[in-house]
Formats: structure tokens, C-alpha cells, sequence
């Protein structure tokens, strides 16, 4: 089966999407000027579960132009963008996935993805590592590696990993510095309130937003408000990035503090029952409520619809739960990742640093293949440093360099 996709027709739009995000991704344009010189990837099949929009595309076609058979599917079933699946599947990438997918089609999807037979596999939230090692265990053998792209997906495999049940060894891109300090704190940052901001229609200056997890997304998410004018509150667990939080200017206080005054809530979390029934129940009437952490468990919808008469669509994205007590609260995106539900998800320019690794760390698996035993692996600090000269370069900017004395200095004890 070549593709299932919703509709090849569509293939223009989101050839038109690509185009523009490749003008915005000159790293990536360098690498597959790269690739298609040195076809590294020659004879190796390579399966894909990221986010399913034309950045993603672009990335696959550069791998593609470095010699692999390439087969994609989303990592969400509300962030595929069904044109630009038309537009890969249209010049012969393996593509299955479409917006909306059920669970059971959404699974469906990943299998068929493994059944790709890939050397080589790109995740995004553990879902491909989930089934390669569950429903496809049949093919783990002939899987050289993977890479990692989020920090949810990265929670997963190191519990695998300490359970001793990870059979693959894994690069945990998310924590490349060229990855998580860009991408989850000025993509996350910037691209969860486009998805707010172009769903609800709403000013965000002289609301009360309360941000849940202050890791690196979550450092982004409160920046940004604080930014556009909001009363930032973040809740936390750990007392080390609380203190960040209160030292960075923001209040800090527990869910059941915050859920009686906030507006809009987002949580980052990467946890489960973030948000539950208690407070839904102490929540203003109009607040909104939406997630950017990987899964749709944060916002813990069961107990929102067991405590609701009523729910109902009120706009594109936006679903009304009109509780008992008669307040309305309102949920973006159906409690899914809302950068990418509501929106397009990252700017080009931070997923160019993002993908990069990406690619990078696929011809590090390739070359260390007979070396690497299954675990979870950092990505070496020379690739860092090249996506980061990289981007200096696109950026026209130089920097200095140490001198061999100073090499010397810095490097001695005496």
C-alpha cells in the first residue's frame, strides 16, 4: 500500500506550503544539498511519526534526496495537514496518515509506517518505539536506531530503558542544545500562542494566564504572555524550576490556587490530570482552557464532561462545557497539543535547527550501527556545534574563536 491519505487532490496547496518553508530553512537547504551529493542513505528505509505539516515534509524530502525510502505518518491525530500529506504522497513518499484520525485509525497509520521495514526510525512521543516494540516486536531486528524528538517522547524511552525492555538504541534529540533551547522555549513559546491567539480571537494583555510546568516550554509559553501583556501564574512540582519561575518575575502557587483567577490556562507538563474536576469546578465562568504538552491527558477531559449538562462547538476548535453550576469553560483543540491543532506548529526557522539534528543524528545511527547497544544516547556535542555554526552562517553573524594560548589556558590546571 503506497499511501493512505485523504485526498491526493490537495496535492498544490501543500506543495505551496513546503516551498515556503524550505525558502525559511537554510540549514536543512544546505543538508540536502549535502545529502544529494553524498547519498548516505542509499539502500536504507527510513519511518517517520512527527507532526505531520510542511516543515516535517521538507525534512523527509531531504532525506529522501540523501537516498532512503522515506514512509511519514502524524504523531497526533489533529496535527496532519492533509495537503501537505497530498503533496509527499504525490511524488512518491510513503505517506498514511489524515486530520482526524480515530484511535484505531491513528494506530493503524503507525503499523502501517513499520511495516516499511525501516533501517531506521524518527519519532515524535514514542508512539513508532511503542508499537515497533508491542504490536511490530517482528521487526526489531532489522532497526539500526531511532531519534527522539520531544521530551515526552524522551520520558518514555528512559522508563523503557530502566525497565530494561528498550531494544533499540535511541538518540534523544530533544535534548540537543541546538533542539530543546530553541525549539521548546522560542517554538513552543511563539507557536502555542498563534494557535491561541488565531482560534479564541481574544486580547490576551490584562488576562490572568496560568501556566502549568516550567520547563523549557514552559519558560517559552509564560515568556510570551508575559510578553503580551498577561498576569502570569505558573504551577510546578519541582521546586528548583519554581524558584526560576518566582526569580524570572512570575507568581508561583498550586492548581487549586491558580483555577479560581485564571483566564486561560495552558498546560506543559508532559503529565497526566494536570487540571481535574476540582478545578473545573472553582474555575471562572468564560475560562479557557488548552494543552502543549505531547498527549491529550493534561487537561483531563472525563471529569469536565461527567461535571458538564452541556457541550457544545462554539467556534472552529473551541468546544463549550457548560458546567452544572452554569459557568461555561471553554477547551481549545480538543485538550490536544494547540500549537498544532490550532495552528501550524513551529516557526521554519526553529524546526530548521530542530530537523537538523534530526537528520544528523540518522547518519550518526548509520555509522555507529555495530557500535551502539540499546539504550538512550545524547547526541554528540560536535553535531551541536555544527547545526549551530550553521545557523550562525544563515544568520550572517560571526563570532570569535579561542587562540591556541587560550586553548592552552582553559584547558590547563596549573
Amino acid at each position: 500500500m503506497d499511501s493512505v491519505i485523504r485526498d491526493i487532490n490537495l496535492a498544490p496547496s501543500g506543495r505551496q506550503k513546503i516551498e515556503w518553508v524550505k525558502r525559511n530553512m537554510p540549514i536543512l537547504r544546505k543538508i540536502e544539498d549535502e545529502f544529494k551529493q553524498n547519498r548516505p542513505f542509499d539502500g536504507i528505509k527510513i519511518s517517520m511519526s512527527i507532526h505531520l505539516e510542511a516543515k516535517t515534509a521538507y525534512l523527509s524530502q531531504v532525506l529522501s534526496s540523501g537516498g532512503a525510502k522515506v514512509a511519514v505518518t502524524g504523531s497526533n491525530p489533529l496535527s496532519t495537514q492533509d495537503d501537505v500529506a497530498a503533496a509527499l504522497a504525490a511524488e512518491g513518499i510513503k505517506v498514511y496518515s489524515w486530520y482526524g484520525a480515530t484511535e484505531s485509525e491513528y494506530n493503524n497509520h503507525i503499523d502501517l509506517t513499520l511495516e516499511h521495514g525501516p533501517h531506521i526510525i524518527i519519532d515524535d512521543g514514542g508512539d513508532l518505539v511503542h508499537s515497533l516494540h508491542t504490536r511490530k516486536r517482528n521487526l526489531l531486528s532489522g532497526v539500526y536506531g531511532g531519534c527522539e524528538e520531544t521530551t515526552t517522547g524522551i520520558m518514555r524511552l528512559k522508563s523503557m530503558e530502566k525497565n530494561g525492555v528498550l531494544m533499540i538504541p535511541m538518540m534523544a534529540v530533544n535534548d540537543a542544545m541546538c533542539k530543546h533551547l530553541f525549539d521548546n522555549r522560542y517554538g513552543t513559546g511563539q507557536s502555542v500562542w498563534d494557535g491561541i491567539n488565531r482560534t479564541t480571537n481574544l486580547i490576551v494583555a490584562g488576562k490572568t494566564v496560568v501556566v502549568a510546568g516550567y520547563g523549557w516550554c514552559g519558560k517559552g509559553v509564560a515568556m510570551r504572555a508575559k510578553g503580551l501583556g498577561a498576569k502570569v501564574i505558573v504551577t510546578e512540582v519541582d521546586p528548583v524550576k519554581a524558584i526560576e519561575a518566582v526569580m524570572d518575575g512570575f507568581t508561583v502557587m498550586t492548581m487549586d490556587e491558580a483555577s479560581e483567577i485564571g483566564d486561560l490556562f495552558i498546560t506543559v507538563t508532559g503529565c497526566e490530570k494536570v487540571i481535574v474536576k476540582r478545578h473545573f469546578e472553582k474555575m471562572k465562568d468564560g475560562a479557557v482552557l488548552c494543552n502543549a504538552g505531547h498527549f491529550n491527558v493534561e487537561v483531563w477531559l472525563p471529569d469536565l464532561e461527567d461535571i458538564s449538562k452541556n457541550i457544545s462547538e462554539t467556534r472552529k476548535n473551541i468546544k463549550c462545557y457548560t458546567l452544572e453550576n452554569g459557568r461555561n469553560l471553554y477547551v481549545l483543540g480538543e485538550g490536544r497539543l494547540v500549537n498544532l491543532a490550532c495552528g501550524d506548529g513551529h516557526p521554519a526557522e526553529i524546526m530548521d535547527m530542530s530537523f537538523a539534528v534530526q537528520a544528523y543524528a540518522s547518519i550518526y545511527i548509520l555509522e555507529n550501527r555495530n557500535a551502539l547497544r540499546p539504550g538512550v544516547f545524547e547526541i554528540p556535542e560536535e553535531i551541536d556545534k555544527k547545526i549551530a555554526f550553521l545557523k550562525l552562517e544563515s544568520l550572517g553573524i560571526k563570532i570569535d574563536r579561542l587562540t591556541d594560548e587560550q586553548e592552552r589556558y582553559i584547558n590547563g590546571w596549573n
